[in-house]
């Protein structure tokens, strides 16, 4: 008998040493932290995050007996296999993401995919998306929505995938939905400020979940000059254009 693949959420914070159960318990229902708990192997892209985690959940084994093993964006292809072996012997493992989602804009879907591949039992648990979040509360399209990952670093291919992403969302009539690193978050909004048309509608959603958490949609040309207050913090990026005929 194979073993099940569950896939852990994490909180959308900073894992630390303040973290602790009631916060968990914020945004990780009961059920979850229940199974949380009983596993004793783990995938996970950090160990010393993942401990704080583990321990505020409160595992039913000593910390220090729970296996984890690397699964990040350097993991090899040829790991994999190494990595699923407890399941297909019969043992359930955890996969655990940093923040959120685990094979959400993270690591883990070859590994998810493979699973599949060999038969076993996937099982994804409820917990914050941030990129959920924001578009439920962006005010814009919920019912066409694309999440297009990171955007270039490079100024000039910024501005151009910008441009195409904006001329799609306006002909789809689709809110795109993107992310950034923390501390180029300011040279994003800066770059879709001075970009997008300015009747185009942008949402930032930062700090999701925490007590710092600000979400807001506005017209693009009025987040001008606001970036740096979003330096070195979660956030994620939304724009829906006008249709062509309803430009502002």
């Amino acid at each position: 008998m194979t073993g099940t693949v569950y896939l852990v959420p994490n909180t959308l914070g900073a894992l630390d040493a303040s973290v602790d159960a009631q916060a968990i318990a914020a945004v990780i229902p009961p059920a979850v932290r229940d199974i949380a708990a009983t596993l004793d192997y783990y995938l996970v892209e950090n160990a010393k995050t993942a401990r704080v985690f583990l321990k505020a959940v409160g595992t039913r084994a000593p910390i220090q007996q729970i296996e984890m093993q690397v699964l990040d964006k350097n993991t090899p292809a040829a790991d994999l296999d190494r990595l699923l072996a407890p399941a297909l012997a019969g043992r359930d493992i955890g996969v655990l993401s940093e923040a959120g989602c685990p094979a959400i804009a993270d690591p883990g879907a070859p590994l998810v995919r493979l699973a599949h591949a060999k038969s076993l039992r996937v099982r994804p648990l409820v917990g914050p998306s941030s990129i959920l979040l924001t578009v439920m509360g962006s005010g814009l399209s919920g019912q066409s929505f694309a999440f297009v990952g990171y955007l270039p670093s490079d100024p000039g291919a910024r501005t151009q995938r910008l441009k195409e992403l904006e001329e799609r969302s306006r002909r789809e009539q689709q809110t795109q939905v993107c992310i950034e690193t923390p501390y180029r978050n300011a040279a994003l909004l800066e770059a879709m400020a001075a970009t997008l048309q300015p009747g185009t509608d942008v949402c930032v959603g930062t700090d999701l979940t925490l007590a710092t958490e600000s979400i807001q949609t506005l017209p693009a040309a009025q987040w001008r000059g606001r970036g740096a207050a979003l330096q070195k913090r979660p956030t994620v990026f939304a724009l829906l254009a006008p249709p062509a005929a309803a430009r502002r």
